[in-house]
């Protein structure tokens, strides 16, 4: 045992020997190559500098390039989600689309409903619930066909039934509204191949456009009568839908007609699930109102702001758009006062000068036609007469020197308070002014008594005045003689048998090189006759948050409400995604 203990303890007593041993080896190392060597650092600093700014310098660019490598493969794109909120003018009274006639109104029946046409992006009729539509060479018979698996909100098919019931509810004379005039004439009913057939009692070329009506749930509706479906529950809190969002809840803002109506996207839609899952029309009752939403961010966007309220946008947040309208405003004469004299009208026309009159336009082009160079292309317009008052005011002082009644009253000129059109006519009033007739303006407020004793009576000499020109070129409504009456569109009172022949066979020629020239000669009559002086084609000026996606600016719109059609792709939140090399 002994012999054991000593034995472990020379080999404990050789390995602390051994332990030592090395230690003093390794301090006696480290003396002579690292800590005696620390003098040397002073001689080589600058170049250990050097090294050091060398080696950041390359983590810094590794770093960048792996940044920018991976951004290079990766992109900002929309999702799901978020609400658009859109300030619109006019209160809401009703959400049945048969009845919308404020900017409201029309936005949201927009958003609600679809219908079996609508114009396309290159601002021409083009399908929407519509597989096809075709016409026979009569062009009194056209075929619809519906697209497949359309349904309503609620899941219910979207069928023929409903849009038979939609027409005949429409031509139902206990019902007035909005578009009575789209199937006066027109019969509808279902072929053996599940076919829609519109019969027409006249040929027209532009019926497809007359299928931009709002198509009506008859599982919901079928029983209620045509007289009472304005005061129905549907018409303030519709239950189905058709369009990208259905109905969610409306939301009373004080007592002055101010509304907040909220939508949901639906799943139902036939183009998609819009990416936005909330949208929100806030319906205000003045511009001021609209600017102020705008300027403090409560709202994403606007599109009924006039140019002189625009002026007033000041957020930086903010884009402004801008797209023509197929609207356009004229000067009607009124033919049947003073200024049924022709040689009167052609004064005007040739002593006003239409450049100082548009002077304060800001944007909006110049529309010398009641045709768009996108509804038609005419080969030889017209050639208008040069400016040249000296002739225009001989002419008037020899007409004048007959007429002691508008020597003595001089010409009324009425418009409506919106937009540059006060200003237009008080720059027309002065230039007649100028050619040696007095002349007075008198601006409206936009109301239901102006359209009953301003337009139907027709109560004035000259009414400045903006018109919506249609995808197409009919200008049936507003030169044709027959509607020239309290009730029609023929703001001018004009009638020439020539022209209501030219207009009635233009709407009804199949062939489209035969049609322009009918509108060719149309035009050419009324340079001649002068029933009215173009002024400009309308715009939409659209303000919207700038991180938001809106409607395409490539999409020619025919009305405001048009912006709408690819409301699918709009979009609030984004997210990054990566691009594969």
């Amino acid at each position: 045992m002994r012999d054991k203990i000593s034995s472990g303890q020379k080999i404990a007593r050789k390995i602390t020997h051994l332990s030592k041993k090395a230690g003093e080896g390794v301090v006696e190392h480290a003396q002579e190559n690292i800590i005696d060597r620390f003098s040397h650092i002073r001689r080589v600093r600058l170049l250990i500098l050097e090294w050091s700014l060398l080696v950041i310098a390359i983590i810094i660019l590794s770093v960048t390039q792996a940044y920018w490598y991976s951004n290079s493969y990766a992109t900002q794109t929309y999702k799901d989600g978020g609400t658009y909120t859109e300030a619109t003018i006019g209160e809401i009274n009703s959400l049945n689309p048969l009845f919308a006639s404020t900017n409201s109104e029309k936005a949201l029946s927009k958003l609600l409903f679809s219908s079996l046409s609508s114009p396309d992006y290159s601002g021409h009729s083009g399908l929407d619930l519509a597989k096809s539509i075709k016409t026979d060479a009569s062009g009194k018979v056209w075929t619809v066909r519906l697209k497949d698996n359309l349904k309503w909100s609620d899941g219910e098919p979207l069928t023929n039934e409903d849009v038979i019931f939609t027409v005949n509810l429409i031509k139902n004379p206990l019902l007035t509204c909005n578009y009575e005039s789209n199937v006066s004439g027109v019969n509808v009913s279902e072929d053996a191949e599940k076919n829609l057939v519109f019969t027409l009692s006249a040929a027209s070329t532009y019926f497809s456009s007359a299928l931009d009506f709002p198509i009506l749930p008859k599982h919901i509706l079928e029983n209620v009568s045509p007289e009472l479906i304005l005061e129905n529950n549907f018409s303030s809190k519709p239950t189905v839908s058709s369009g990208p969002f259905a109905y969610n809840a409306t939301q009373a803002i004080g007592n002055l007609g101010e509304k907040s109506v909220y939508l949901v996207a639906n799943g139902n839609y036939y183009k998609g699930r819009p990416l936005i899952d909330s949208f929100v029309i806030h319906a205000f009752t003045s511009t001021d109102d609209i600017v102020n939403a705008l300027n403090s961010g409560t709202v994403t966007a606007s599109g009924d702001l006039t140019a002189g309220d625009a002026k007033k946008v000041t957020s930086n947040n903010l884009l402004e758009f801008q797209s023509s309208l197929n609207y356009g405003v004229f000067a009607f004469f009124n033919t049947s006062t003073s200024l049924a004299d022709k040689n009167l009208r052609k004064a005007l026309q040739q002593g006003i000068n239409m450049n100082e009159v548009r002077s304060i336009l800001n944007g909006e082009q110049p529309l010398d036609f009641p045709l768009t160079e996108n509804q038609i292309k005419i080969e030889e317009l017209p050639t208008l007469p040069k400016l040249d008052t000296n002739t225009a005011k001989k002419t008037i002082k020899t007409i004048l020197d007959g007429n002691q009644e508008l020597k003595e009253q001089g010409l009324v000129i009425a418009t409506i308070q919106s937009g540059f059109l006060p200003e237009i006519a008080e720059k027309l009033a002065a230039q007649i002014r100028s050619l040696g007739i007095s002349a007075d303006v008198t601006v409206y407020d936009s109301t239901q008594d102006f359209n009953l004793n301003v337009l139907s009576t027709r109560a004035y000499d000259i009414l400045v005045y903006e018109v919506g020109l249609g995808a197409d070129p009919d200008v049936f409504a507003y030169y044709h003689s027959s509607e020239a009456s309290s009730t029609g569109h023929n703001l001018s009172n004009y009638r020439n048998s020539v022209v209501s022949d030219l207009v009635l066979s233009a709407r009804s020629t199949m062939n489209y090189a035969l049609r322009a020239k009918k509108y060719e000669k149309f035009l050419a009559y009324f340079v001649e006759d002068v029933p009215a002086l173009g002024i400009y084609q309308s715009n939409l000026n659209y303000f919207v948050n700038k991180n938001v996606r809106t409607f395409s600016l490539e999409n020619k719109l025919v009305t405001a409400t048009d912006r709408f059609s690819d409301v699918v792709r709009w979009g609030i939140e984004t997210i990054a995604k990566n691009r594969t090399p």
